[in-house]
């Protein structure tokens, strides 16, 4: 040690070894901190995933399919082109209670499943913004052929919204099981942004999402 070392009043050398272990102290805490953050926004994560899975689920399950959505379509318009007085009751099935009250931690949701999600949600909106129109008065003094063509748009967006769906529950399964990177994989080939008509890998799971 040298001579200068040696030399130093006792409290400078407490005062010293006082502050390495208090900047040792910031260091773990910080590190013990940060791991805290990550579990805590992990497990939100999951919870929130979880949470839209069902609610995007139990949608998607009423509607049953693009088929079935198509046939109960046809047998209205029928009813539309038998009767010209004729006019449809449409109901409001919003759905997005939970959307609704997570708004403010969406971001933690990563890319590859937001992105879905809130299209979802965006095509849902959109049809009860067209199915209030067609509630009010004015639907029904339309026109036989304009009420069937604004029908047959309600019936194409509630298909794009049954795609929308299945899509997003697909890939917050995915991302659950198998992480991140094979959810974009899956994001990736099913196009998301521009879903095909029908993918053999978007089908809905009835299974609940796990913690992975």
């Amino acid at each position: 040690m040298p001579d200068w070392l040696a030399g130093l009043d006792p409290r400078i050398w407490q005062a010293v070894v006082a502050g390495t272990f208090l900047a040792l102290g910031w260091v773990v805490n910080g590190a013990r901190e940060r791991r805290s953050a990550r579990t805590l926004r992990s497990e939100r994560l999951r919870d929130l995933h979880r949470a839209l899975f069902a609610e995007i689920g139990v949608q998607i399950t009423n509607l049953g399919s693009e088929a079935r959505i198509r046939a109960d379509a046809d047998a209205l318009l029928e009813r539309m082109e038998a009767s010209a007085r004729f006019v449809p009751f449409i109901p409001r099935e919003r759905g997005d209670t939970v959307f609704r009250s997570a708004l403010e931690d969406l971001s933690i949701l990563p890319r590859v499943t937001i992105d879905p999600i809130v299209a979802y949600y965006a095509q849902l909106a959109a049809i009860d913004a067209l199915a209030e129109d067609m509630r009010a008065p004015e639907f029904g003094r339309l026109a036989p052929d304009r009420r069937r063509a604004i029908y047959l748009d309600y019936v194409e967006m509630k298909v794009q919204a049954f795609r929308f769906g299945r899509i997003a529950t697909h890939l917050i399964y995915v991302y659950a099981q198998d992480g991140k990177g094979v959810a974009e994989e899956k994001a990736a080939a099913l196009k998301v942004i521009d879903p095909p008509v029908s993918s053999p890998d978007a089908g809905p799971s009835g299974r609940s999402p796990g913690s992975g």
